[in-house]
């Protein structure tokens, strides 16, 4: 079975200290919050909270529920105050029905996910980076049943260096884009684009390979990497991380230019730097660098240019980084990760840096208080 979040995401909030004095409650937070199908734990977080991440926070499930570190469409979310603190409280709805005449309960509804699972799904089954000595060590492919340049779904292929003990399931990959640090050149691993599901029919060297679901052609040289069902990680809650984190966006996956509300994105983050599933980051657009008009004497330059000789001309200056957006990761490797983007301020690049600072976003809404109070709406959302 999937390893999915329900035991092990509600657990984790069960445990956590409420720290109610680092926590704001959004200025038009409801009472309470009756769940439905198509809410998820981000959503309704955002609800309560002006920074979703500050959910696990304020959290309680009341121990004599079954099951209250999950919640279902039906249940019913209050806030209430325990020693003048805010916390979020659950009320079980009706998730269950007894059967006759077994007289047993089964679960109606599903719980709620985090974040919308369709959006991350085809990221979180397939290994999507690899070490270069995987690709390079991999089986491939080496001739296709009727001499085709390019094969599909219901063809015959047959590749070298299979594994008996891996499996008779392969994912077929080609080689990708490299990941580099942008600060170090360090190479942090490969893509590795998923183009075909595979079944091994015949053991041997060359095995034959049958091909199913296809997302685009396979070729001579493209790898086999064998599947391992449901071998995805679902248990992760949205919060800050402990620790310092600057990187960097070194790639946005399947080809989009500039990244929206509930894409993905490649960091230069990884476990060697102590980054989480769940840990949410700023996203930073990088400053452009401009000339400076007044030191490099281009306000007033005239015809001779007498004047401003022993200038530098190119003299330039970097403008501050502007907060562009949230974005939480849920897929981890050793030097790189996947992240989704949870909110957009503005288009989100390649080269975007992201950092666990996320002050900005409170001191963002404290500018904006503070400019609507003078009567100014530019800031408002």
């Amino acid at each position: 079975m999937i390893r999915r979040f329900f035991i092990s995401l509600w657990f984790v909030l069960l445990s956590m200290p409420v720290m109610a004095t680092e926590v704001a409650l959004n200025p038009d937070h409801p009472q309470q919050h009756v769940v439905v199908r198509g809410d998820t734990l981000w959503d309704i977080s955002g609800m309560f909270l002006q920074f979703p991440w500050h959910w696990p926070d304020i959290w309680h499930a009341n121990p004599q529920i079954e099951n209250p570190h999950l919640i279902y469409p039906g249940d019913v979310i209050s806030l209430v105050y325990r020693d003048g603190r805010p916390v979020l409280e659950l009320t079980r709805g009706s998730t269950a029905y007894k059967m006759s005449p077994e007289v047993r309960e089964i679960t109606l509804e599903r719980a709620i996910p985090t974040i919308p699972l369709d959006a991350i799904r085809p990221f979180l089954s397939r290994p999507r980076v690899v070490a270069e000595e995987v690709l390079a060590t991999a089986p491939y492919i080496v001739a296709s049943s009727d001499e085709r340049i390019i094969s599909g779904a219901g063809d015959k292929v047959y590749a070298r260096g299979v594994d008996e003990e891996q499996g008779m399931h392969h994912s077929v990959f080609r080689g990708g884009p490299v990941y580099k640090d942008p600060e170090t050149g360090e190479i942090l691993g490969y893509e590795a684009i998923y183009t075909a599901d595979a079944w091994i029919s015949v053991m041997g060297d060359p095995a034959t390979v049958d091909l199913r679901k296809t997302t685009r052609e396979v070729m001579v040289g493209d790898r086999l990497l064998p599947v391992v069902e449901d071998d995805y990680e679902m248990n992760f809650i949205p919060r800050a991380s402990e620790d310092s984190l600057n990187g960097y966006i070194i790639s946005v996956l399947d080809g989009v230019s500039q990244v929206g509300q509930y894409q993905i994105v490649v960091l230069n983050l990884g476990e060697r730097d102590n980054l989480e599933i769940g840990h949410v980051l700023s996203v930073y657009q990088a400053g452009d660098t401009v000339i400076d008009p007044i030191l490099s004497g281009r306000e007033d330059e005239d015809y001779f240019n007498l004047h401003n000789k022993g200038k530098d001309r190119n003299a330039s200056v970097t403008l501050p980084d502007e907060f562009s957006g949230v974005a939480m990761v849920f897929k981890v490797f050793e030097k790189v990760s996947y992240a989704i983007i949870m909110k957009a301020k503005q288009a989100i690049h390649i080269s975007d840096k992201v950092s666990s600072n996320l002050d900005v976003a409170r001191s963002i809404r404290e500018k904006r208080k503070l400019r609507l109070n003078h009567g100014d709406n530019t800031l408002a959302e």
